[in-house]
């Protein structure tokens, strides 16, 4: 009987197929690349199909490569959770959890929860994702996750935060130079910040939320993040949590009393988590922080102040 090809082949499969090339993969895997290679060529034989095929522009994925990719994907998400899972003791808060969050929530709202929990259990390490994809739990593509999108997946223990509000804002600079709008028609008249192509989640925004007509993003892209960027530093008007605006004085909210959109927020972990100290440690801290950031978003406390001790 054939052995099975080993977790290392497919795991060089798929770090090839990510990066497009022998050496790069190396690089990223800390391997040489004739290792990568034969690594390649065993899977390969051991599964009696071609899977690069060599261009001028790097290794082109075959069929066979395509088909094989969710499968190698789903082996490194299993890969590294076990890995999680063995690195924390039973009784002490200790080891890696894999935190999933938005660009903007990763970047402008977890350190301020995650440095405090880590400064409280210095044996806790934390792999932060920040991407506006929903990583899927039940997988163990992540061990905690943030969402803006109400979970649907059964075996997951939810917590809902409420609704934390989004408005218009733009930089004083901007609106000494351009004037405040006063209506949603005079936006027509001023340089907004929106995104580039119309997601899912941006049509569902504009169905529900409809912008009057001849209004046009004159500044694009798709990441949150960089349209954040834009508004602090006075490229226009954009949409932006109010909680993160009023952190900043030079940051005004634009029509007020006339738009915003509540942004559902949860806090979320497979059940099969809850008995790890870790991750239970993790997912409190991150419900009670958000919990303080969502009153300072509606103007029910001034402050952030998160104590784990």
């Amino acid at each position: 009987m054939p052995l099975e090809p080993s977790w290392d082949f497919y795991r060089s499969f798929l770090t090839v197929l990510q990066q497009g090339s022998l050496s790069a993969a190396a690089r990223e895997l800390g391997l040489t690349q004739p290792t990568i290679g034969r690594h390649v060529d065993a899977l390969q034989q051991a599964i009696g199909a071609e899977l690069f095929i060599r261009s001028p522009n790097g290794l082109v994925p075959t069929d066979a490569a395509q088909a094989l990719k969710p499968y190698a994907e789903t082996l490194a998400a299993t890969a590294a959770a076990l890995l999680r899972t063995a690195s924390g003791e039973r009784e002490r808060v200790a080891g890696t959890v894999r935190v999933s969050a938005s660009e903007v929530v990763a970047v402008e709202i977890l350190p301020r929860i995650l440095g405090p929990l880590q400064e409280a259990y210095p044996e806790l390490h934390i792999e932060l994702s920040a991407s506006d994809a929903i990583e899927d739990l039940v997988n163990r593509e992540a061990d905690i996750a943030v969402r803006m999108a109400e979970p649907q997946q059964d075996a997951l223990i939810v917590r809902r935060i409420g609704d934390i509000p989004i408005g218009f804002h733009a930089h004083r600079r901007y609106l000494e130079r351009h004037g405040i709008p006063q209506t949603m028609a005079d936006l027509a008249n001023h340089r907004l910040i929106g995104f580039d192509r119309q997601t899912a989640y941006v049509r569902m925004v504009m169905k529900r939320y409809p912008a009057p007509e001849g209004i046009k993003f004159s500044y694009r892209t798709d990441s949150n993040l960089a349209q954040l960027s834009a508004i602090r530093a006075g490229v226009g008007i954009g949409l932006c949590q109010i909680g993160l605006a009023r952190e900043n004085p030079d940051l005004v909210h634009v029509l007020p009393d006339a738009f915003e959109i509540p942004l559902g927020t949860w806090v979320v972990m497979h059940e099969s988590l809850k008995t790890s100290p870790r991750c239970r440690a993790t997912f409190d801290a991150l419900v009670k922080g958000i919990r303080a950031y969502h009153r300072h978003s509606t103007g029910a406390q001034a402050e952030i102040e998160i104590d784990f001790r």
